[in-house]
């Protein structure tokens, strides 16, 4: 049948789906896109989104209770109500959830609703969702497809992950959390045990202490996010630690032991000892898996690597016709990239000239707790990994007047160049707003900018951004401002 037949079909619409559908109707496909749950993936309605509106509730709770710092004086005291603090942020999710139905019909991009499975190249089976809406945000936009079999030229995979679980400690949703469970208390818990540090661990163990939650962090590796430049992970593992945040590196936790209402984490450190605490709840951040089960890529033979489908730098998988993108096809698993990785696939089907394909190294990673975390490219062990010949710069908040005025003067900016050729090989940042700033550095590491075009870009005073432009100067022995 005619309304059965498509040129391109994309299987989830977190970030990567639904912009790949999007410029994929841009481009003249006929496009549809199968969803099990609600439009937005997780991004939108349990990730990104939501967890950056509990984070500025969290700030403003900050900021309220440094007010006299600012000669402010606030009449009584200010407190959180967590039932509406998740209210607001499930509200927030909920505009954007509706607003990616609205762009699905301007773009005239058939919804189909259920679970897609691939029967065979070119063809998808949908069935019905073996996981319903868990939360209804929104009604089903009218007018979409539902169960049947759909056929297509292209199919896109972008089933995104899922919390990875440990054995014997997977989470229950009542004394073990995900980041599901974790965005949307019932009540604000008095103690909390975070396991690992990454970019979710991270972000909850901040939020959560800004709210009054004593909040003890224990992660496997010797620092906190360890991704990050080691000097700026140790930079922020002091400043969290200055809000109340206690931090256990090089350690795991074996075993928890579940009570009525609390758990008691067992401990292990590196040299053998084992302590134990006690806490209200343990929240599992070790990390995410693709989605790569149930959707048919054994039969069709599709290559996959470590729980994640393997394809080459435009979206490509073994199996001609079949493409993956975002989370399900490997690190870094970041909406921002499975939108640009989208985007490179479907022109790269069309035919658009001049398609490039992924360059990881220009993919900024964000991290907002307080203090924010960002970079992009080589930290500075990576880059001596490579034998690279460097220049490190850096540049502190403290000296810089914006950041003075702003009350937020606790920070750092690093930048490491390639001594021989100017090349900017990395920026890494600690403090207020560097997620906004980082940009700045992947556009010019995107343009192949040099040290010296960048000392001669003339930065707005008085701004955050300066101390970009500083920290180059100090690579190369020209600070003015230090």
């Amino acid at each position: 049948m005619a309304d059965t037949n498509y040129d391109v079909i994309i299987i989830g619409s977190g970030p990567g789906g639904y912009v790949t559908a999007i410029r994929s109707a841009q481009l003249g496909f006929k496009t549809a896109i199968v969803e099990r749950e609600h439009l937005g993936g997780i991004c939108l309605n349990w990730g990104c989104i939501p967890t950056k509106a509990l984070l500025r509730s969290a700030e403003i709770l900050d900021h309220a209770n440094h007010a006299k710092s600012f000669g402010l004086t606030l009449e009584g005291s200010m407190k959180a109500d967590v039932k509406d603090v998740v209210a607001r942020s499930r509200g927030v999710s909920a505009r954007l959830n509706g607003g990616v139905g609205f762009l699905m019909k301007k773009n005239k991009i058939d919804v189909i609703w259920g679970e897609a499975k691939l029967t065979k190249p070119g063809e998808v089976k949908v069935g019905k969702s073996s996981k319903p809406v868990v939360e209804p945000q929104n009604p089903v936009p009218k007018g979409v497809k539902g169960e049947g079999t759909y056929t297509a030229k292209h199919i896109i995979v972008a089933t995104g992950a899922r919390p990875r679980a440990l054995p014997g400690i997977e989470p229950d949703g009542k004394l073990i959390w995900t980041y599901f469970e974790a965005m949307k208390p019932a009540k604000m818990p008095k103690s909390l045990v975070v396991m690992g540090s990454g970019a979710i661990g991270i972000e909850f163990a901040s939020f959560y202490r800004s709210m009054g939650v004593d909040v003890t962090v224990v992660e496997l590796m010797a620092n906190v996010m360890p991704v990050e430049d080691e000097e700026i992970s140790k930079f922020a593992r002091k400043a969290l630690e200055k809000r109340g945040l206690k931090i256990i590196t090089e350690a795991k936790v074996t075993k928890v032991d579940k009570a009525a209402d609390s758990i008691t984490a067992h401990v292990e450190t590196k040299d053998g000892k084992v302590s134990q605490i006690k806490a209200d709840h343990l929240i599992s951040a070790v990390g995410v898996q693709g989605n790569i089960e149930n959707i048919g890529l054994e039969a069709l033979g599709v290559k996959t690597d470590r729980g994640c489908v393997v394809i080459d730098e435009y979206g490509r998988t073994n199996v001609p016709g079949l493409y993956a993108i975002g989370d399900v096809a490997g690190p870094p698993m970041l909406a921002h990239k499975a939108e640009h990785e989208g985007v490179i696939c479907i022109e790269k089907i069309a035919g658009v000239p001049g398609v490039h394909g992924m360059d990881h190294r220009k993919i900024p990673g964000c991290t907002y707790c307080n203090p924010q975390v960002a970079s992009v490219g080589l930290t500075e062990a990576r880059a001596k990994e490579q034998g690279r010949d460097i220049r490190v710069g850096r540049y502190m908040f403290n000296a810089n007047g914006k950041a003075i005025a702003l009350g937020e003067d606790n920070g750092m900016i690093k930048v490491i160049f390639d001594k021989k050729s100017g090349e900017l090989l990395g920026a890494h940042m600690c403090g207020a707003e560097v997620t906004e700033l980082i940009q700045g550095f992947v556009v010019a590491m995107n343009l192949e900018t040099t040290e010296e075009e960048l000392m001669h870009t003339i930065f707005p005073h008085p701004t955050l951004s300066e101390m970009m432009k500083e920290a180059v100067l100090d690579a190369y022995g020209k600070v003015l401002n230090a």
